[in-house]
């Protein structure tokens, strides 16, 4: 059969862009190369689209020296609306060439400008079919504040917390230590906008939460302060159903930290000791059911659309609090969302598949 071309988008201008192009590393080493041609196209750090190496070694995640997506002069050229759908590229002569037509384009980008409905509005603009998430669900799920909001208004449990603005901080600083203060003695300070535990501190009673809110600030001019959670940390991914039919959860995995004080970025991509991915997690058949049905319950309750990772806290009592729906998981090959799906079944390249196939389908 002819292959169908997909344009895989990576890197980007948040804080992410590292784990961006890692992602896209592993989607390049595991994509089905029978079935699809694929077209790299990388954002570098001040946003200029360019065509990048199909390299999946260039984009490998070191600790020493992460990966990103470098200016080297070319320009992507994407499809007029009503037009074609063919990509083109300037190279730094000037000279433009054909790419092809796209298919479908798998927008592998974390924060702001990729998983906050921003890309996708403007491949709804341009007419370009794209999987994963769209621009409602990237937007409320990128945004923990509104997150917590549709997750309450679905009746389900979120844990407490508040939202404060950079205004509210240099206006009335007392005020808001005061707020902070009525959640309880250990809480956690992070950016409303941010993933990767980007900017996220912990504080314990009160100390150095005057720098916690400086270092989330400085990713986001909101930052909620929630209270800690005492209990399992669950994570679930969610995929679009087939047809019509309801969305599907995986098998739950477990975060275990064995020193660590929260799951921070170097637990999460650069190997940190003191924390361990466990998944399938050890709980019984009727606890994964529940799990399962609250991610879905989740993942509707924001319009979810492609896929979702649900990250749970379960209680000593067994309660299920939500903590946040990503849109765009970590999608690297040791990365949770894949890991739960392989242990459900469904192999690291058969994934990519699913959720070109459900972009295509769209």
């Amino acid at each position: 059969m002819d292959k169908q071309t997909v344009v895989v988008l990576f890197g980007g201008r948040s804080s992410e862009h590292s784990i961006s192009s890692a992602t896209a590393g592993g989607v390049l080493a595991a994509i089905d190369r029978d079935r699809y041609q694929v077209i790299p196209v990388g954002i570098t750090r001040e946003g200029a689209f360019v065509l990048e190496e199909d390299r999946p070694e260039k984009f490998a995640l070191d600790a020493a020296n992460l990966p990103l997506v470098s200016d080297n002069g070319t320009r992507v050229r994407w499809p007029e609306p009503g037009g074609d759908r063919m990509l083109r590229v300037a190279a730094p002569d000037g000279s433009t060439v054909d790419l092809g037509e796209i298919d479908v384009v798998l927008p592998l980008l974390h924060g702001l400008h990729g998983e906050d409905g921003a890309i996708q509005g403007f491949l709804d603009v341009i007419d370009v079919p794209y999987a994963g998430a769209g621009i409602l669900d990237s937007a409320v799920c990128l945004d923990k504040h509104f997150t917590k909001l549709a997750l309450s208004a679905a009746g389900i449990a979120v844990a407490p917390g508040v939202t404060i603005r950079q205004t509210e901080w240099d206006a009335d600083p007392e005020s808001v230590r005061a707020r902070v203060a009525e959640l309880g003695d250990v809480v956690f300070v992070k950016p409303v906008d941010a993933g990767s535990s980007v900017g996220v501190t912990r504080v314990d009673g009160g100390e150095g939460l005057d720098d916690a809110l400086r270092v989330a600030f400085d990713e986001s001019d909101k930052v909620l302060v929630e209270t800690k959670i005492s209990g399992r940390e669950i994570e679930v991914g969610v995929l679009d159903g087939r047809d019509g039919a309801r969305a599907r959860a995986s098998l739950p995995g477990e975060v275990v930290l064995t020193s660590r004080s929260f799951y921070d970025f170097e637990g999460k991509y650069l190997g940190g000791d003191g924390v361990e991915i466990v998944c399938p997690a050890s709980v019984d058949d009727a606890l994964i059911s529940r799990l399962q049905e609250a991610a879905v319950r989740a993942f509707e309750a924001v319009d979810g659309r492609g896929l979702a990772r649900v990250d749970f806290f379960v209680t000593p009592d067994g309660d299920l609090i939500v903590n946040e729906l990503n849109t765009m998981p970590g999608f690297t090959p040791i990365s949770m969302f894949p890991k739960c799906w392989i242990a459900s079944g469904l192999s690291y390249s058969d994934l990519i598949t699913e959720l070109i196939e459900t972009g295509l389908r769209r």
